[in-house]
């Protein structure tokens, strides 16, 4: 039996405050959406900031607002995660600008309506965004992240998690195809990019036609060699998946290896610095890292044998605690929850990321006994 993380949280009382919390700020955030011709990523002057339809992270406003509706059953949220689908039709016929993050963008708002309505439009959304993403791999065993010339070779660690995207579309179409290309991904993530530490590269250049290691470069990191905790993150839940997706110990290896490091860096306060290896000052800190490896180690712990899960689990608990703790805003100043999100360690220092509000949300509705996980969205039970 699988260890229960529902039984093991300790605190009932944390957990009815911060979904009564959720449901008052996201219906704020919902409501001030509900006019914007954009899909809300960020914060600026107290309203939702513009952004581009094509942008990566447009996926995590529906995924959160289907998250609150099975949280509450409000249809405010199930309206807002629609719309946002539908405005999102318009990144897809635009596909040449795409880039690897579909994943991002589709399985966990087209995928997840799919798995909770059956919506055959959400379906043809889910799988034609599969297939982009199966169209940027390179026999050499990766996906290329980004289009732009000289960027042919180029992969990055966050992948691990848009691979999910790929085994969904084997298990809906019986197509192994999917599933064997996000493999070779993954075996390549763990050969080329997790090192024996469990630190990871953010950035992988191969040569696109020989597939040969050319670099890896700093990315959203502060120099080569670095260790940028959101790709640590990314890392850690998306070889959870990739073993959840397959039954493969060297995923399940992998991810453990991730998360002990990531939890040894993490000890002093649970708030992850932007890169586990930069200088003391400034002191850059990233939410987004945090709640991303938080819904990791939930998943891990549920993985791993019943003697280790505990250490996952606790470090999970934390890092919520300790981010909700010194770094939300609840009130209505502005629309996101955290404010301490960072896009790199060279830019974006301290700002607000849908997607840091979308894993913390993720992670609450685990505790409180969801059933259907967003990134393996198959028809639960409700």
């Amino acid at each position: 039996m699988s260890f229960d993380i529902v039984k093991q949280f300790d605190s009932p009382a944390w957990l009815a405050e911060i979904s009564e919390k959720l449901d008052r700020k996201m219906t704020f955030g919902a409501e001030k959406a509900r006019d914007k011709d954009y899909i809300p990523y960020t914060t600026e002057n107290g309203d939702w900031a513009k952004s581009g339809i094509t942008w990566w992270t447009n996926g995590f406003w529906p995924a959160g607002m289907w998250q609150m509706y099975l949280m509450t059953g409000k249809a405010l949220y199930r309206q807002a995660a629609c719309r946002a689908e539908e405005m999102l039709d318009e990144a897809l016929r635009d596909f040449k600008s795409l880039h690897h993050d579909v994943g991002f963008m589709w399985l966990i708002s087209a995928g997840v309506h799919w798995a909770l309505e059956k919506d055959e439009k959400s379906f043809d959304r889910a799988l034609f965004a599969a297939g982009t993403l199966a169209a940027r791999y390179n026999p050499n065993g990766f996906l290329r992240a980004w289009n732009g010339d000289g960027k042919e070779g180029w992969a990055i660690v966050d992948c691990m998690m848009n691979l999910s995207l790929l085994y969904w579309a084997s298990n809906v179409t019986g197509d192994p195809r999917y599933r064997l290309i996000a493999m070779r991904h993954a075996d390549t993530t763990l050969r080329e990019f997790v090192r024996p530490d469990g630190s990871c590269n953010h950035i992988v250049i191969f040569d696109p036609v020989t597939g040969e290691h050319l670099e890896h470069p700093a990315g959203q990191g502060a120099y080569s060699g670095s260790s940028w905790s959101r790709g640590q993150a990314w890392g850690l839940y998306g070889f959870t998946l990739s073993y959840l997706n397959t039954g493969k110990a060297e995923y399940l290896d992998a991810a453990k290896r991730i998360a002990n490091y990531f939890i040894s860096q993490i000890a002093d306060d649970f708030i992850p610095r932007c890169d586990f290896r930069q200088p003391a000052e400034p002191d850059i800190r990233d939410n987004a890292a945090g709640n991303i490896a938080a819904c990791g180690l939930l998943e891990l712990s549920r993985a791993v044998p019943e003697s280790e899960a505990p250490m996952y689990y606790r470090a999970a608990v934390s890092i919520l605690k300790a981010q909700e703790a010194r770094c939300a805003d609840w009130s209505e100043a502005q629309p996101a929850i955290f404010t301490k999100c960072t896009a790199s360690y060279s830019n974006g220092h301290h700002i607000t990321m849908n997607y840091a509000d979308y894993y913390f949300i993720e992670a609450v509705n685990k505790l409180r006994g969801e059933k259907l996980l967003f990134w393996r969205p198959y028809p639960v039970s409700h």
